[in-house]
């Protein structure tokens, strides 16, 4: 990825969090989605308006990074719970907001820290197959995908 798409990519990124946080805005208020994910979405909502968290987002650009991260793996574990469907409903911006969500994850995923993106997809799993938790089965949400460049190189 060249220097220029790189930086025309975050900025698009800075851009859509806002309309992520009005997207959960609406989802609270949608009766078919389950009060756990509200009460995640909810969370995501806070931790993306309060200026001090994981990365204070006093610091330009990267401070916005883990509140990007963090909405979008509530809205894929949302979507991995539900219809992606009322997701896409509550969409008011162009384009398919699953494929949108999914970027952002990815992108935000590899301009933060491991530690932070370790602590942050901690708290939002999503229930299927995977580490068991008490009773509760989870799932990481987040498995990135391997580029031409990853597959080429010998492990």
């Amino acid at each position: 990825m060249s220097a220029n798409n790189l930086q025309l990519r975050m900025k698009n990124l800075l851009l859509f969090i806002p309309n992520m946080v009005l997207l959960c805005f609406r989802l609270l208020m949608d009766p078919r989605v389950p009060a756990k994910e509200r009460l995640l979405v909810a969370g995501a909502i806070a931790y993306a308006i309060m200026p001090f968290d994981l990365i204070p987002d006093m610091l330009p650009f990267i401070g916005q990074v883990d509140d990007a991260y963090l909405i979008a793996l509530t809205l894929l574990r949302l979507m991995s719970v539900t219809e992606p469907n009322i997701v896409r409903e509550h969409w008011r911006g162009g384009g398919d907001v699953v494929e949108l969500i999914g970027s952002m994850a990815l992108l935000s995923s590899k301009l933060l820290p491991k530690k932070i993106r370790r602590v942050l997809t901690s708290r939002v799993e999503t229930p299927g197959g995977g580490s068991k938790i008490g009773t509760e089965v989870l799932t990481p949400l987040l498995v990135e995908r391997l580029t031409k460049e990853a597959e080429a190189q010998p492990s």
